[in-house]
């Protein structure tokens, strides 16, 4: 995989431009043209597929949220875990998402899925493995992108002090081994799937929890709201 042909955002490609030269990459990349030539359909488009490195540049993120893998529907997954454009159905998952924040912090429900605005103010929407087959959820691990998306973690752990790393479900608490919790904040809870939410993701707290931190730390809180859908279309600029 050429770095020269990935268009990774410069703050990210210094730290990870010599990841993209590992063997490993290198076969992932020759598995990603191999699916494309046998005429499978691949989520989400390629210029998208670094889409969270763009909006969220290295000494720009505050809070990570890990995810898991993009989403296999059409027209959904456009690079940022969670997300989904706008006048996309939201996904289950996010509509707990939002309940958990319209709970936590009086925030209402957007009437959109789209959460490039978070990710403009700070928030690293990193799934662990950044393809997908259409209709095929986890068809890409083991392929290559979890030891790519663990150096963007680890160089976060490594170069940066006072983050917040919302880890929901097992798969993204697996990740919790490459940070460092004395100098990071780690908070852990259930899945917001419907299968798990209501066993702990509905009442955590990760919200607000993650604003007091960064206020103690001397950093600004996050804004959790959205704006409106027409807003967000119609060139919204997040403060």
């Amino acid at each position: 995989m050429s770095d020269e042909r990935v268009k990774l955002e410069p703050s990210w490609k210094l730290r990870l431009g010599d990841y993209l030269q590992r063997p490993e990459m290198q076969a992932l990349a020759a598995f990603l043209r191999e699916e494309k030539h046998a005429g499978k359909q691949i989520y989400p488009p390629g210029p998208e597929i670094f889409a969270a490195f763009e909006h969220t540049p290295f000494d720009a993120v505050r809070v990570v949220i890990l995810g898991q893998d993009p989403y296999h529907g059409p027209g959904q997954a456009h690079g940022l875990c969670f997300s989904v454009r706008p006048g996309v159905r939201v996904p289950p998952s996010l509509e707990n998402i939002f309940k958990e924040i319209q709970r936590d912090l009086g925030i209402p429900r957007p009437d959109h899925g789209c959460l490039t605005p978070w990710a403009d103010r700070g928030v690293l929407l990193l799934n662990s493995v950044l393809t997908v087959e259409d209709g095929r959820a986890g068809s890409h691990q083991g392929k290559g992108w979890e030891g790519f998306t663990d150096a963007a973690i680890d160089a976060l752990n490594r170069e940066r002090e006072g983050l917040v790393f919302l880890l929901w479900g097992a798969y993204a608490q697996r990740k919790g081994r490459l940070i460092d919790s004395n100098r990071h904040c780690v908070l852990s809870a259930v899945h917001p799937s419907p299968l798990s939410a209501h066993r702990g993701f509905i009442g955590c707290g990760h919200f607000s929890a993650a604003n007091d931190f960064l206020k103690a730390q001397g950093q600004r809180p996050v804004d959790w709201s959205l704006p409106s859908r027409s807003a967000l279309q119609g060139g919204f600029t997040p403060a």
